[in-house]
């Protein structure tokens, strides 16, 4: 028996978006839609930028990354959370679970640091278009592009380093959708203290360092589109910043509340729909947001539709 109690888990289950069954089968026809029109947005947004030389400019740069790190989170989630809806073995293994936090926290990480990125090319395209050539040159952009990914890989890395630290033995039973990092710690034997320490430090820091990049950058622009003499121009201004404020907002607004927030925190219910957000819904609504309110990129999608 007692070598029993301390059989360590190295299987968990996950018991997915609700335990309803009449609910499994219309949950997964809602989501794999969500996730197909995902992916086909996010792809066909990079597959456009590429094969129009017109769009081959650090803001379409920057925005194809985007639409990279946009895919990678939603396949990162939603082919787990399809299989459970239609399967009675809802069971993952610990290498896929740490695989499948990896791969999300990565994307999420490098996102956060796109979005900061996308607000200073922004700044210096309103505010210093003279400059706009120099300073955002095809090297810079290249380099700003392969930090955002290299500091998503290495953060997601430590916390995985973390993990490996942990046993689990009491129970394999994960109370969401998939391998979320809270939820790991809330079922390990060991004292997870130092790694919940860590997630929030690190957390705090990467997000409100790239959210306070990104306020001050738009708040320079402000600044230049109200002493913008042309209505026109401010019009144009405004559009062009509008999509990518709209997505920040979504983005930040559901990670500061799950990882940031003070005290315990939500009810379990409510953590699934912030984290619904970030996982499933802005990677939808990305590709959409960015190129619908944009008319070089509809320009482009009609001369390809008309070939």
């Amino acid at each position: 028996m007692a070598e029993e109690n301390v059989t360590l888990v190295t299987e968990f289950v996950l018991t997915g978006l609700t335990d309803q069954p009449g609910l499994q089968a219309p949950l997964f026809l809602v989501f794999l839609v969500i996730y197909l029109i995902t992916m086909v947005g996010n792809l066909g947004l990079i597959a456009l930028i590429w094969k129009d030389p017109h769009l081959h400019t650090p803001m379409y740069f920057f925005l194809s990354s985007l639409a990279l790190a946009d895919g990678c989170t939603s396949s990162s989630v939603t082919p787990k959370m399809l299989i459970i809806f239609l399967s009675q073995n809802h069971k993952i293994s610990l290498a896929e679970c740490l695989t499948q936090f990896y791969c999300f926290g990565s994307s999420a990480t490098t996102e956060c640091f796109l979005l900061s990125v996308m607000a200073y090319d922004r700044y210096v395209a309103i505010c210093n278009p003279l400059l706009y050539p120099m300073v955002m040159s095809n090297s810079l952009c290249t380099q700003l592009i392969g930090a955002s990914y290299f500091v998503g890989f290495l953060h997601s890395a430590i916390h995985v380093s973390l993990l490996v630290r942990l046993t689990f033995c009491r129970s394999n039973i994960i109370h969401y959708y998939y391998c979320e990092i809270l939820q790991l710690f809330r079922i390990s034997c060991t004292d997870p203290t130092v790694n919940t320490h860590l997630v929030l430090i690190f957390s705090a820091i990467i997000q409100v360092f790239t959210f306070m990049t990104i306020i001050t950058s738009y708040s320079f622009v402000l600044f230049a589109i109200l002493k913008k003499k042309s209505e026109k121009g401010r019009s144009k201004a405004f559009s062009t910043c509008g999509a990518h404020l709209l997505s920040v907002s979504l983005f930040y607004g559901t990670l500061f509340f799950m990882y940031v927030h003070p005290g315990s925190g939500p009810t379990e219910d409510k953590d699934k729909m912030f984290s619904l957000f970030y996982t499933i819904v802005i990677p939808l609504l990305n590709p959409f947001i960015y190129s619908l309110r944009n008319k070089e990129v509809i320009g482009t999608l009609r001369r390809i539709m008309k070939r």
